[in-house]
């Protein structure tokens, strides 16, 4: 793929001598208005923003940045004050939540990395930005780039899953599609990677809840996503609601200072998130928002987003001594650097005429569609049920088989239902209207009257009952936390009645998360994991549903089988007595790490998907199987496929440190690649891995690769594949 990408953290001379010469003319107020982010006010309401006094603020130089606001003529106004009527002409930066889609929503982020494509996710994020710069958005709050192993934390939904190597492959994707140089609008997008750093870890699951883990953990776990992008060009960053070894992120040190600065020499703006400065008071670390101020700016925030910390209180810290000038410099100096990098002194306006031709195109709906279909997860297909055959007659069963809402999943600012494809609307692309019968028999939430009977009988009439259930886009995301991750509502009821009549199930499944399904999963004989599926959900469903498509979708965050797994990962550590130790002696199998009433495994593991076509894997060849440190290691595997249609195949690298100074995962994901095979086509798949790539922070907390003797995998999933060896020496 051919890119044109734009990068912020090469420093080039002639923009550091702009920084300089407009820093040096500035008054410490000017210098941190460039610190502040306002909003929201009501953005369709022109009294609320008058009443708010906004443009005597930005007149004044106290406003840096708006959020979320994305109406262009509003837009303009905003800048035409800030550069033509304040002093400096200094330009804003609005920023707004474009999470998977400004208008052409695409499927979740979770279940765009289930597409393992990187290529496609980059020509999604830049289609949001091609959308969302043409309404006047030059900074987009995301990738969300959080390792998340809980299902009970909504904001699983937001990001790409477990493992931290395919959290940064797409991490490096998304902000390339972000920060594409050649937009249609002629503006610049710069991408933030949130939330810095370990946000994943809530405990319990609960949004917002304390964290604790290891500084190893946070470089081998939550750290690399956050690297690679940075490398990739991700010119900023939003710090995390949660603490680190009891240190907020938003005043923390070690993260924002010690790792981001010091080690990383990264030097772009890093945005508190929504009131996070304010939040160090509830958290304990400052007694009230003054001391907060003090807290963050001295930690290396450069920018608060809402709280009033910052403008209320820096300057009399800079006058007590208590926050030197020259760190309200420095972070001044980063937010000016980005402007101009943006463009935005140059090209501070929006071309009010954009937004209608560049918004919601079909070439944007086509690839909408495209994610989607790639983005679903065929979980089981007993007998082969799937495709359906156009000649079945369906009884279509479920809250979410004729939804629009729901579709756009946890976080999307633009909702149009207009835009929105149902299950019935793909379903009619194939079958008559009168092949079919739509009962919902339920509600999502047990609030309403359910009419399981009429679901019955429908059920008893048709060939194959499709049963559509899962989620509302409210049970997931922000704050949105879980602690019974079944069907909701009486959904699990519904199928109950259904199974016993008798007839077969294909049961498509819309959540944000992983569900805890294994009731489900026995009684239906097609289980589909379709998500959040944005705007084309219904007609990828149906594409799905009867082979237009064939599922290529694999898993990036584990299933489980009940509640009390979790967190449970392909990653995890193997304990002194793991359950599958055959070699282990001295107690009793009872003793091991196991439970009484369900095993450890998950119902679907992490990289786990079907086609409806079979591949299958054989000779393994390692090039080299002794390496030392400056070498690379090459695997390869011939994949065939030997079934009767074309299909596409997520080929998984894992490697297995044996022994090391500190303790290591059974496996880690070290590489994948997306083939696709006509049948009977078979192909060598080839993968390179750097030595230097398989280490990991040892006990001194620095990266090392240490010698030793390691497993290697080649294979569909996380539990199958080829099985080899090779050392370090």
């Amino acid at each position: 793929m051919e890119h044109n990408i734009g990068t912020y953290n090469d420093l080039d001379p002639d923009t550091e001598a702009r920084v300089e010469s407009l820093l040096a003319q500035m008054t410490l107020p000017e210098k941190i208005g460039q610190l502040v982010q306002i909003g929201p006010f009501a953005p369709f309401d022109f009294e609320d923003y008058q009443a708010k006094n906004m443009d005597e603020l930005i007149r004044s130089g106290r406003v840096s940045s708006f959020l979320n606001i994305t109406i262009p003529h509003l837009i303009n106004h905003c800048q035409r004050i800030a550069v033509e009527e304040s002093r400096l002409g200094i330009p804003i930066i609005v920023g707004s939540d474009v999470i998977h889609g400004y208008r052409t929503i695409f499927p979740i982020p979770l279940a765009e990395a289930c597409t393992w494509n990187p290529a496609l996710l980059e020509r999604a994020s830049r289609v949001a930005a091609e959308e969302a710069s043409a309404v006047g958005v030059d900074w987009i709050f995301a990738p969300m780039v959080d390792v998340a192993r809980d299902p009970r934390w909504g904001r699983i939904a937001e990001g790409a899953g477990e493992d931290p190597f395919l959290g940064m492959a797409m991490a490096r994707a998304r902000v390339r599609g972000f920060q594409a140089a050649d937009l249609s609008s002629g503006r610049r997008i710069v991408a933030c990677p949130k939330h810095y750093v370990g946000y994943g870890a809530a405990e319990g699951g609960r949004d917002y809840n304390t964290t604790d883990f290891s500084e190893r953990t946070l470089r081998d776990v939550y750290l690399p996503p956050f690297k690679a992008a940075f490398d990739a060009g991700a010119g900023t960053v939003m710090s995390a609601f949660n603490e680190i070894s009891g240190v907020p992120a938003t005043a923390n040190p070690l993260i924002l200072t010690t790792i981001l600065r010091d080690e990383w020499d990264w030097p772009g703006v890093v945005l508190s998130d929504y009131e996070s400065v304010r939040h160090l008071i509830p958290h304990g670390m400052a007694a009230n928002l003054k001391e907060a101020a003090r807290l963050s700016i001295l930690a290396g925030l450069d920018m608060e987003m809402v709280s009033s910390a910052y403008p209320d209180h820096l300057a009399e810290l800079v006058a007590a001594g208590d926050v030197p000038l020259a760190a309200v410099d420095e972070a001044t100096r980063r937010v000016l650097r980005l402007k101009f990098r943006l463009g935005l002194f140059e090209n501070p306006y929006t071309d009010e005429s954009l937004a209608d031709a560049l918004i919601l195109r079909p070439d944007f709906r086509a690839l909408a569609l495209e994610v989607a279909q790639e983005s679903m997860v065929l979980l089981k297909n007993e007998g082969n049920i799937l495709p359906l055959s156009p000649q079945t007659r369906l009884a279509v069963i479920g809250p979410l088989a004729d939804n629009r809402l729901d579709m756009f999943g946890c976080w999307s600012l633009q909702t149009h239902p207009e835009d929105v494809e149902t299950v019935l609307e793909g379903l009619a692309a194939y079958l008559p209207a009168d092949a079919w019968t739509h009962v919902p028999g339920c509600p999502i939430r047990d609030t309403a009257p359910t009419d399981i009977a009429a679901a019955v009988a429908a059920a008893e009439e048709a060939d194959v009952v499709l049963l559509v259930v899962g989620e509302s886009a409210d049970m997931s995301g922000e704050a949105h936390s879980r602690t019974h991750l079944g069907l909701p509502g009486r959904q699990q009821e519904l199928a109950d009645a259904l199974a016993a009549t008798g007839k077969p199930i294909v049961c498509v499944i819309m959540s944000g998360r992983p569900l805890v399904i294994p009731r489900l999963a026995g009684q239906a004989q097609a289980l589909l994991a379709a998500w959040h599926a944005g705007i084309r959900a219904g007609r990828a469903v149906a594409d799905i549903l009867f082979g237009a498509a064939n599922p290529s979708g694999k898993l990036t965050a584990s299933w489980p089988r009940a509640e009390g797994q979790i967190p449970v990962y392909y990653a995890h550590k193997n304990t002194g007595q793991p359950a599958a130790d055959a070699d282990m002696k001295a107690f009793a199998a009872v003793f091991k790490s196991v439970y009484l009433d369900e095993p450890n495994s998950p119902l679907f593991p992490f990289g786990f998907g079907l086609s409806y076509t079979q591949f299958d894997y054989a000779d393994l060849r390692i090039a080299q199987p002794t390496l030392k440190l400056g070498d690379t290691l090459v695997v390869s595997a011939t994949v065939t496929n030997s079934g009767d249609r074309a299909g596409a195949e997520i080929v998984q690298l894992y490697v297995r440190d044996r022994v090391g100074s500190v303790t290591r995962p059974v496996k880690e994901l070290k590489g994948f690649q997306k083939i696709h095979l006509q049948p009977g086509e078979q192909r060598i798949v080839r993968f390179e891995v750097r030595v230097a790539d398989l280490g990991f922070t040892g006990r001194d907390m620095r990266y090392t690769v240490e010698p030793g003797d390691f497993h290697v995998w080649v294979g569909p999933d996380s539990t199958r594949g080829l099985a080899g060896a090779f050392s370090v020496s």
